[in-house]
């Protein structure tokens, strides 16, 4: 008989001059460090330790030890003796102790995050957490078993198909062990087979995302007693460029979020109390699709994603840069990922790549990497498409766009770049472009700190309400573009991005919907839970815009239902019938509680008039947005200022020199502060075209810091000098 101990007690860690301390898994070294900016995080190589003592096996038993992860390589030894050597930090691996072990016994674990040229990620916006930091397991085994070496899976694969009309499914279960035969049951049907056995299943009771999540069990068990059981769905999935998604025949319209993998205070080593709630409040927003974003995930939450019928996004950490020796760890992650993740139903694709022509665009070394990972997706799985997330500077005309089965772009119009309504021109001029090709959003958001609360939100300034505006744009946009495969916000959740130091938190990419502690949900979430959920509620946005300078407030409602009456200090002051948004202009003098109803349905706040706005509420040195009182102190008749669009100023040599004489010395900054990226981003010319549509005053907002109320006056200035 197969018996797993849990290994998590016990060990000792230390980095190299330090002493060893006692620590219980999971662990990472870069909890504290790798979330508090500076892009300093300590990464190395750093030794866990453990004696125990030779377990209760009978002869001819094998012992092996799994690692769910240990990021990013791993050098195991026992006794003194090296046993095993891996690379990547997010997949299973499983070492046999057999012949090294004592009756007492030293295991070590050299876990190595330093920086390399050959193990995926090294270039990213989030942090390389290092540690052993999920389970460990001992498993011991009888001389006949299902295989443990095997790529770090279960040793059981199960395939279903399913007729047209989804009356009758074709189960397939393969099984890899070393016994003379193996008994397999599906269905109450038994099967006596060498290693591979198919079921007919009549009228089968379909896996139907969150509306029917049903699962079927697959055990295989041999004659020594070893048995493996599996979980399968059995659904039907496919991806039209008119339709989008269609599960079971019918069209499914995808929108959820991406997740990291990490906790404030955690870092990387979550339990699975975690992973709980995360896959709760995903439920609570509605979400019915998530992208495991940048890396193969813990297997428990692709099991919660099977039982609550989420549409999985999975993918390896190739990603922002090529590394020049890279290409046998991206195929390794690859077909790990999929090997040990191939019998979960709610992953529907596999994820090649993301952002990977930032750093230095389409090159033969990238073609020649994502063609063997497209060859390996579909040699190890012929009923899953391959993706990838692309960057919005690459060309979508560009052949590289459509290497995968289908694909996705990451867009972030109307927050680092150009305009929220670029979003709706990029995907109408993509699908006019390639209307047989499937396109979906696997990117865009913007961040928001909810300390910084404002009644006039604009792109930049970091607020909760600014994040709010941003979301009701691109969601109506999804909601009117049905072609559109899958929508994922990035990101669900606030997550540790050591290179970070902005909008007032260090070390922390702050695009979620929800802060990285969990405990606070930004009004941003709620506008999802009214696209996406069944579950009645009412949310009275704001709250924490307690205090108001201005004299009239607007009062945001957001709801699934259909009309909400507003009431100040108990009064009502309207009722409005809408689609989601409902907005209220209420006059402040004092403190008030707000309340809005809809039903039986409730939410309250309370807000104050004050003289002045509160310095709390805005980033220490934010920039000035209205850099003048009063437009016609920009505008000079018969002249170019800054309210002109950049594709006026460069068709004008003079104004285009005034421009470039101010602005360069700005963009060497930028290169400077950004390296490489910055550097070696080149826009197509059909992007270029989309954001030379904007103004010169928009452009500005976007450099940030670096522009100042004085530079602005200058520039408009030397423009004002040049006639139209």
């Amino acid at each position: 008989m197969r018996e797993i101990i849990n290994f998590n007690d016990k060990w000792f860690f230390a980095k190299p001059g330090e002493e060893q301390t006692p620590v219980t898994l999971p662990h990472t070294w870069n909890a504290k460090d790798g979330t508090d900016g500076g892009n300093d995080y300590w990464r190395g190589t750093a030794e866990y330790s453990k004696k125990f003592t030779r377990p209760a096996s009978v002869s001819g038993e094998r012992v092996y030890l799994e690692f769910k992860g240990a990021a990013m390589t791993a050098d195991v030894s026992l006794n003194g003796k090296h046993l095993a050597h891996h690379e990547g930090g997010y997949s299973t691996f499983r070492v046999d102790l057999t012949d090294a072990l004592q009756d007492e016994n030293l295991l070590t674990v050299a876990v190595d995050n330093g920086v390399n040229n050959r193990v995926y990620p090294q270039k990213a916006d989030f942090t390389f957490y290092g540690g052993l930091y999920r389970d460990v397991n001992l498993i011991i085994v009888p001389e006949k078993h299902f295989d443990l070496d095997y790529f770090g899976g279960c040793g059981v694969k199960v395939t279903t198909a399913l007729s047209d009309n989804l009356k009758k499914a074709t189960v397939t279960v393969q099984t890899w062990h070393n016994a003379d035969s193996v008994d397999i049951t599906v269905n109450g049907e038994t099967k006596t087979v060498k290693d591979t056995a198919v079921f007919e299943i009549e009228n089968p009771h379909l896996w139907n995302g969150k509306a029917d999540p049903y699962l079927y069990t697959a055990t295989a068990k041999l004659g020594s007693g070893d048995a493996v059981s599996v979980r399968f769905g059995i659904r039907k999935i496919a991806f039209d460029a008119q339709q989008g998604f269609i599960l079971n025949n019918k069209q499914l319209r995808l929108c959820g979020t991406a997740r990291h993998q990490d906790r404030e205070g955690l870092g990387s080593a979550l339990t699975r109390k975690e992973h709980e709630e995360d896959l709760k409040i995903l439920l609570e927003m509605g979400a019915n699709t998530v992208r495991l974003a940048h890396y193969q995930h813990d297997q428990y939450f692709y099991d919660l994603c099977d039982e609550a019928g989420l549409i999985v996004w999975a993918e390896i950490p190739y990603i922002t840069a090529d590394l020049p020796n890279g290409r046998e760890n991206a195929l390794s992650q690859m077909r790990e990922l999929i090997i040990q993740n191939y019998n979960h139903p709610s992953i529907v694709c596999w994820g090649l790549s993301n952002e990977i022509t930032v750093t230095g665009g389409v090159t033969e070394s990238i073609i020649k990497t994502h063609k063997e990972l497209n060859d390996l997706c579909h040699e190890l799985d012929q009923t899953r498409p391959t993706t990838m997330a692309h960057a919005f500077m690459l060309s979508p005309d560009d052949p590289f766009v459509m290497t995968s089965d289908i694909r996705s772009y990451n867009l972030y119009y109307g927050w680092y770049v150009g305009d929220l309504k670029q979003n709706d021109e990029f995907f109408d001029d993509w699908h006019r472009k390639h209307p047989d090709a499937v396109i979906g959003l696997s990117e865009y958001g913007a961040d928001a700190n909810p300390q910084y609360q404002t009644g006039s939100p604009e792109k930049g300034d970091w607020s909760e309400q600014y994040q709010a505006v941003y979301h009701e744009h691109m969601l109506k946009m999804w909601s009117e573009r049905p072609y559109i495969w899958a929508m994922h916000c990035w990101n669900g959740f606030d997550f540790g991005a050591d290179g970070r130091d902005d909008g007032g938190k260090h070390g922390q990419n702050q695009k979620g919907l929800v802060t990285f502690d969990r405990k606070t949900k930004k009004d941003a979430f709620y506008i999802y839970k009214a696209y996406l959920s069944d579950e009645p509620f009412v949310h009275l946005c704001g709250r924490r815009y307690v205090d108001r300078a201005e004299n009239t407030t607007r009062i945001k409602v957001y709801s699934n239902q259909s009309c909400v009456t507003l009431f100040v200090d108990g009064k009502e002051v309207g009722s409005k019938t809408r689609d989601k948004v409902f907005e209220f202009e209420v006059p402040i003098s004092g403190e008030h509680e707000i309340k809005a109803v809809s039903g039986e349905l409730t939410d309250t706040m309370v807000i104050r008039k004050v003289n002045k706005p509160n310095p709390d509420y805005s980033r220490p040195g934010q920039q000035v947005v209205n850099w003048f009182d009063r437009d016609d102190e920009i505008e000079r008749e018969g002249y170019f200022s800054i309210k002109d669009s950049m594709a006026a100023i460069k068709a004008n040599a003079e104004a285009k020199a005034a421009f470039d004489t101010m602005v360069m010395p700005l963009q060497k900054k930028l290169i400077a502060a950004y390296g490489d990226v910055a550097k070696n981003v080149k826009l197509p010319p059909e992007v270029q075209a989309m954001m030379d549509k904007m103004s010169v005053e928009a452009t500005l907002k976007q450099m940030g810091a670096l522009i100042t109320p004085e530079f602005v006056h200058k520039l408009n200035h030397a423009l004002n000098q040049v006639k139209k």
